[in-house]
């Protein structure tokens, strides 16, 4: 089964890691940044890190140190941990997905990314999919989840096969990946970049950088009616770019 990206995530640009503004006390995927997405009335996207005792953390970061005083990895601490801590730029702790989940219910869209786990895109041990099925079994409003890791996404189609997925995807060079690689590894990077995996994970949508919306295999996707999203948009100009391909932005730091 291949569940349709809800139409909400097509025509509500989406707050990348929800509406953050440090200034105002907003840091990047907190409750008020989520807050301040659900009342200017866009969709929000947000990452997720798994806790030692397999919650699912609204968090992009492995380690701690740049959004919180504390300093180590996020899956070495239990929930009950990561809750005392306190963001930089605010006095709330790190919230969990079922949190955001039961602030947000059904009144703006949530775009979901399951960060990678296993430091290579390669197969994972499933705590934090499974953690990110069990949060949304019993949610109604319109959602989706994606990685850039097809494994994961994989998971999640058979944890939550209703929920939709899709793919993170942008041009994987060969810089971003230890060198040298070897035959194998240079072919799994050849794959990701191509965005191989599409049909294999029953992926229904993509996310895309939108400085590379013109690779071929997009356009191919986009003519097979696939939604393209994108990511990240930081200016009027780059929107008016982006949206000659993309159906949707993915936008930080000003109002799109």
């Amino acid at each position: 089964m291949r569940p349709p990206l809800p139409e909400a995530l097509l025509h509500r640009p989406i707050a990348h890691r929800a509406l953050h503004d440090r200034a105002a006390r907003a840091p990047e995927n907190s409750m008020p940044a989520v807050r301040a997405a659900i009342a200017a009335g866009y969709g929000i996207e947000i990452d997720l890190q798994p806790s030692a005792d397999g919650e699912a953390m609204v968090f992009h970061d492995d380690d701690l140190d740049r959004l919180t005083h504390a300093r180590g990895s996020v899956r070495a601490r239990r929930t009950a941990e990561l809750q005392s801590l306190r963001l930089r730029d605010c006095d709330e702790p790190i919230p969990t997905l079922a949190e955001v989940l039961a602030e947000v219910k059904g009144r703006v869209p949530l775009l979901i990314e399951i960060k990678d786990q296993s430091g290579r895109m390669g197969e994972t041990d499933g705590v934090l999919e499974a953690a990110t099925a069990r949060a949304l079994a019993d949610y109604a409003g319109p959602v989706a989840v994606m990685s850039f890791n097809p494994f994961s996404v994989g998971r999640m189609a058979t944890l939550a096969p209703a929920v939709p997925r899709g793919l993170t995807t942008y041009a994987f060079p060969a810089e971003d990946f230890p060198n040298p690689l070897t035959p194998d590894q240079e072919a799994a990077r050849r794959a990701l970049a191509e965005i191989a995996d599409f049909d294999r994970v029953g992926a229904s949508f993509i996310s895309h950088h939108w400085r590379d919306l013109t690779r071929p295999r997009v356009t191919a996707l986009r003519d097979q009616g696939v939604p393209v999203l994108c990511w990240t948009i930081r200016s009027p100009e780059e929107e008016a770019t982006a949206r000659k391909v993309a159906h949707n932005v993915t936008f930080e730091g000003y109002r799109a």
